[in-house]
């Protein structure tokens, strides 16, 4: 299979508060952006302050406020050709207007909110199969932060209590909109404490490999296979290809899982990893300078 033309920015969060998972409580304050410089970067990678850039509202509770959100932040960094899909279910994702939009597009950009309710409103769509093939086919970018970049990947995170996520059954999967077959994304990874529920997703699924992302933090994929990770915070890979022992599959629900060989990775800004051949990359960008060494005494 060839490999695809377009590129995908997944982000951990910090911007769209919408409907906390865990909780069932909807925040409708601190709706903080994502610093700027991922936003550039989406920019950047889409083709510059005059690329058209939809932004899809689906996965939140408060889409117009959060589409409003977002025009200001692009518009703050000079973005002249921006718009929001208020797509709130199926007969919406099959409107003509939507699906003409969306060939015109150079990128769009997920919200966050609830990952479930993007798999189960784009699934099958003629809307999610253009989208698959432009991002196959052109150079298209598909961004998305929090439920916007978990619901990227084939297998999708879409419940699963942090504080639980060691017991056996207490992470929920499912089918995601499937733009990458290879990864599994957690977002909001560091501040939520979500290591052990990416861990139970590889255990499972021991082909893929996990990506966790903190808040303000992203990763680059080109090429279907190159990651690159942007942003001020922490990126972790889980590699589970060389697992030796793994008793999830012969114990009951509610049983701890335990696991030997798990690979764990940490990039920062700037550091990368490849998907097929699992090696981990110092500088993913051509281009990059490694950070100045300082001596402490």
């Amino acid at each position: 299979m060839k490999a695809p033309k377009g590129k995908i920015i997944a982000v951990g969060g910090a911007e769209d508060k919408g409907t906390d998972l865990e909780t069932g409580e909807i925040h409708r304050n601190n709706h903080n952006f994502f610093e700027l410089g991922i936003l550039r970067r989406v920019v950047e990678e889409a083709g510059g302050t005059s690329a058209r850039i939809e932004v899809i509202t689906t996965a939140s509770t408060i889409p117009f406020e959060v589409g409003d959100n977002y025009m200001n932040a692009f518009g703050k960094i000079g973005c002249t050709n921006v718009d929001v899909m208020h797509i709130r279910n199926r007969q919406d994702a099959m409107d003509r207007q939507y699906i003409d939009r969306l060939m015109q597009a150079d990128a769009v950009m997920f919200s966050g909110g609830n990952q479930m309710r993007l798999s189960v409103t784009d699934g099958g769509t003629e809307f999610l199969a253009i989208m698959k093939k432009r991002y196959q086919e052109e150079n298209f970018l598909i961004a998305g932060t929090s439920a916007g970049a978990m619901a990227m990947s084939a297998t999708m995170i879409y419940e699963g209590n942090a504080t639980r996520a060691h017991l056996k059954g207490e992470v929920k999967m499912t089918s995601g909109l499937g733009f990458i077959d290879s990864a599994i994304i957690d977002s909001h990874f560091e501040k939520r404490g979500r290591f052990g529920r990416l861990v139970q997703a590889v255990a499972t699924n021991p082909s893929c490999i996990g990506i966790g992302l903190g808040e303000d933090t992203g990763m680059l994929l080109t090429e279907g296979n190159k990651l690159e990770a942007i942003g001020s915070g922490l990126v972790v890979i889980m590699d589970g290809h060389d697992i030796i022992h793994n008793n999830i599959a012969d114990i009951p629900d509610g049983n701890p899982i335990s696991l030997e060989n798990l690979k764990v990775h940490f990039c920062e800004k700037g550091n990368g990893y490849l998907i097929r051949e699992r090696k981990y990359l110092p500088l993913a960008r051509e281009g990059a300078v490694t950070p100045k060494q300082v001596d402490v005494e």
